[in-house]
Formats: structure tokens, C-alpha cells, sequence
């Protein structure tokens, strides 16, 4: 299936390099399972914050991808990207990892899309992939339904 053909879910966090990657990742590799016409991007509010992200993705979140059989291919070699109106503009469905933390960058730098973004509140710390993974599989369950109706 065309990407051209398919819907996109962006998911945002302050880096684009841990929670946005795997979520990215997890959704993608599940869609390719479901045959679910939607396939997910990712990109970082404030890339500037991230002074301790080493290389283009978490090494925590590549590992976990790995050990839930998740083939990443070059999804986990790209570096991680910045927000862009243009960005926004082609995806169908906006999801913030964490609204406390993103929903302010959102409303500082893109205003005229807070009301179009869905917010999570998945903190940025040890632990939180299963969350992500669970919250991810949910959406697609939406996703789903809608399609199914």
C-alpha cells in the first residue's frame, strides 16, 4: 500500500527521540500487521532541549522495538526532526505524548493547531514504553472501529 494512499498520525514529544520514535515505530510496525490504511511520522516541539539525545534514537527504545520483533530498518537511523507547519498540515490525526509539557510548546510555536491535537500524558522518563505501546495499540483500536463503521 502507497503511502500516498494511507492516512498519517503524527506523533510529537520535545526531542523526537524517544517517545515519538517508538511510538512512531510501534504504530507502523502494528498497521503493517492490521492492514490498516494509516502509517505514522514523528517529529520534536523543541529539539533544542534534547542536549543529552546521542545519535537518532534512544538506545532504551531501539532495544525495546527489538525485543518486541519490530523490524526498524531506517526508521531508527534518521535523526530526529523538528515540527514544521508543513508537517501538521499533512497529517490526519495530531497526537502530543505528554499534554503538560507539549501542549505549551504547541500553543508558543503553532497556536493555530492546539485545539487539533490529541494530548497523552506519557511522561519522559525510564519505564514509560509499555505505556506508549499500550496507548498506541488503543489508538489503532479507534482507528479500527472507525474504519469498521
Amino acid at each position: 500500500m502507497e503511502t500516498m494512499d494511507r492516512k498519517c498520525v503524527l506523533f510529537l514529544c520535545t526531542g523526537n527521540y524517544y517517545r515519538s520514535r517508538f511510538a512512531e515505530a510501534m504504530f507502523n510496525h502494528l498497521t503493517e500487521q492490521s492492514r490498516l490504511p494509516w502509517f505514522a511520522d514523528s517529529r520534536g516541539l523543541a529539539l533544542e532541549r534534547g542536549i543529552h539525545n546521542v545519535g537518532p534514537m534512544a538506545p532504551e527504545a531501539v532495544e525495546r522495538l527489538h525485543r518486541l520483533g519490530v523490524d526498524l530498518g531506517p526508521a531508527c537511523t534518521r535523526m530526529p526532526r523538528a515540527l514544521s507547519a508543513a508537517d501538521l498540515d499533512k497529517a490526519n490525526r495530531i497526537v502530543a505524548l505528554k499534554r503538560d509539557e507539549h501542549y505549551p510548546l504547541i500553543v508558543e510555536r503553532f497556536s493555530n493547531w492546539v485545539n487539533r491535537v490529541e494530548y497523552w500524558h506519557i511522561e519522559d522518563e525510564p519505564g514509560v514504553l509499555p505505556l506508549i505501546e499500550r496507548a498506541v495499540r488503543d489508538l489503532l483500536g479507534r482507528l479500527q472501529d472507525r474504519a469498521d463503521s
